[in-house]
């Protein structure tokens, strides 16, 4: 029921979640195979481009204060719809923030209709560089990607 007073009232920002959804997924996991769909660091870049691609789509649409309000909640839903640990859910809704943070920060540079994916998958790939291993729930690595060290 939650989720349907969520996406019932949003139709095309639904809509664009869900391609936003499948784009990021597919970029992923046809550029880091091996930790796309684990809590490897491809899955911290999965997160924080799904993010950024759903603000982009739904950007174009409406405001962006709406597309953020939107992409807030409906990734905090899927994070208590499909529970995970908590320190796996810690790390997801760290790098949805990530992307919605570098999606704001590029916004008054660039006029919304003009964003482009390639925009933020190459930046993302960039902040791979500096991610951190998250190993417990006190870690804060703000601005950083995040991701769980299964070894």
């Amino acid at each position: 029921m939650r989720l349907l007073s969520l996406v019932l009232p949003h139709p095309l920002f639904s809509l664009l979640s869900f391609y936003a959804t499948i784009q990021a997924f597919t970029i992923a996991q046809n550029r880091f195979p091996e930790t796309a769909s684990n809590n490897g660091i491809g899955n911290a870049f999965r997160h924080s481009l799904w993010c950024a691609f759903i603000l982009m789509y739904c950007s174009k649409v409406s405001s962006p204060e709406k597309a953020l309000d939107f992409c807030k909640r409906i990734t905090d839903m899927h994070e208590e719809l499909f529970p995970n640990k908590p320190l796996e859910t810690k790390m997801d809704l760290h790098n949805n923030k990530i992307g919605m943070d570098y999606f704001m920060e590029l916004l008054p540079g660039i006029h919304r209709q003009f964003f482009e994916k390639g925009f933020f998958i190459d930046s993302l790939i960039d902040k791979m560089k500096d991610a951190k291993v998250l190993k417990n729930l006190d870690d804060d690595f703000a601005g950083h990607l995040v991701y769980l060290d299964e070894k």
